[in-house]
């Protein structure tokens, strides 16, 4: 059994969007105990650093961002980087501290264009994913958080240039560790909005009915357009990623029970490729 534990780092009152930092190794079990919480050799963390206000939201993750390079990166590391407004500021940070000496021999493996600009500004040495890469670390945004069992949700935003769901997935996937940083609005039970699922366009609307009918009156399916309004057909531009796949929107209308359990149900599914659901522990 592994507890994590979320801490109050800050002395003002803790608010709605505070801030969280999780850390996961690669095969844990999760147990949310605040009042009692024990470190064990595999653990996961959830650091709650508190805002009093929502103009204080950028400065709250600014201070996560450098407790996740403070506190998870180490000289010689082979480092996963994300991309979002946190991963923004803790790539800045990184390259600060490379260049005032606090790291040697640090490599960075972006997880899209964006993060690779980031980082190159910042002074970070850089490669770039392979199937053989080995990663020791990463971090990254994500759009939502199940409590309790730290399951994520990637991909809901717009992808932008070359950014790839199963890049991105890849690199969390292959670090040893991993840390997401979000808002506390983001951390909750009973997840609803949308679950990105990557299908072969040959027969796009054959997997969309199929999944369609797997959660037939819980979710609608939309396919994401490149430009203009998103609908259930996906517009007159559909959304081809550079790998060549659609993207479907699983849009849920009722909540989430487990998060685990719709990745499985899609994992089964003929013509699913991929989807946004990461988790890297059981």
């Amino acid at each position: 059994m592994v507890s994590f534990a979320i801490p109050s780092m800050a002395a003002t009152a803790s608010s709605s969007s505070a801030p969280l930092a999780c850390c996961s190794s690669t095969s844990l079990h999760c147990s949310a105990n605040y009042s009692n919480c024990r470190r064990r050799s595999s653990t996961i963390h959830c650091l709650r650093i508190t805002a009093s206000s929502s103009l204080a939201d950028a400065s709250a993750l600014l201070r996560a961002a450098h407790h996740t390079v403070d506190t998870y990166i180490k000289s010689g590391m082979v480092i996963g980087l994300g991309s979002g407004q946190a991963s923004a500021m803790a790539i800045e940070y990184l390259g600060r501290q490379l260049r005032v000496g606090a790291f040697r021999d640090l490599v960075g493996i972006p997880t899209c264009a964006a993060s690779a600009s980031e980082a190159a500004k910042a002074g970070i040495p850089l490669d770039y994913y392979q199937d053989s890469s080995q990663i020791d670390f990463a971090f990254d945004d994500a759009d939502v958080i199940e409590e309790g069992t730290l399951t994520a949700i990637i991909g809901r935003r717009s992808l932008q240039g070359d950014e790839s769901i199963i890049q991105q997935k890849s690199i969390l996937n292959t670090a040893g560790k991993l840390v997401f940083m979000i808002t506390k609005n983001k951390y909750k039970g009973g997840l609803d909005g949308s679950v990105p699922v990557l299908v072969q366009s040959l027969n796009w609307l054959e997997t969309a009915e199929e999944i369609d009918d797997l959660f037939l009156g819980d979710a609608e399916v939309w396919r994401r357009p490149a430009i203009g309004h998103a609908g259930p057909m996906g517009g007159d531009f559909p959304l081809l990623t550079k790998e060549g796949h659609n993207v479907l929107d699983v849009i849920f209308t009722s909540p989430i029970q487990s998060l685990g359990d719709v990745a499985k149900s899609l994992d089964n599914i003929d013509g699913v490729v991929d989807h946004g659901v990461i988790s890297k522990f059981p």
